[in-house]
């Protein structure tokens, strides 16, 4: 099973670069997950890369912040914010990056396509019509 999964445009460019080595959640997944398509929301509306992930970290919210705010890639006051009136986090941490060397238009795979508000499943088979050769490693 595979993820697509919306993030903002300034954290999905963190996320490519390597600064941003966890990404935050308020709800996580609860299938096995192989990769998890970085869908960058407006303005940009592409698939940009796709990552894999190393675990998925959960706790109290000053307790993800504590063990990841090294390489958080956004501010303690973005962070708490996000995480408003929520007594539990999420954090997955990231262990490989791709980014996409053109990004997708996933209307151009779905003309239907809705972005999801968090994240949602795509099978495995579902590779949005890539191979490797398209893409360009930053392992981070």
């Amino acid at each position: 099973m595979n993820v697509l999964l919306s993030v903002r445009p300034r954290y999905a460019e963190r996320i490519l670069d390597g600064e941003k080595k966890y990404e935050f959640r308020r709800r996580i997944f609860r299938k096995d997950v192989e990769s998890i398509y970085i869908y960058s929301t407006s303005p940009v509306k592409r698939i940009v890369g796709v990552l894999r992930m190393d675990k998925i970290l959960e706790g109290s919210v000053e307790t993800i912040w504590e063990e990841c705010s090294s390489h958080a890639g956004l501010s303690r006051e973005e962070y708490l914010c996000y995480f408003e009136n929520k007594e539990k986090a999420f954090a997955i941490k990231i262990r490989e990056v791709k980014a996409f060397e053109d990004p997708i238009d996933p209307h151009t795979i779905c003309e239907d396509f809705m972005p999801p508000q968090s994240f949602c499943y795509v099978s495995s088979d579902f590779d949005f019509g890539l191979v490797l050769d398209n893409l360009t490693s930053k392992e981070k």
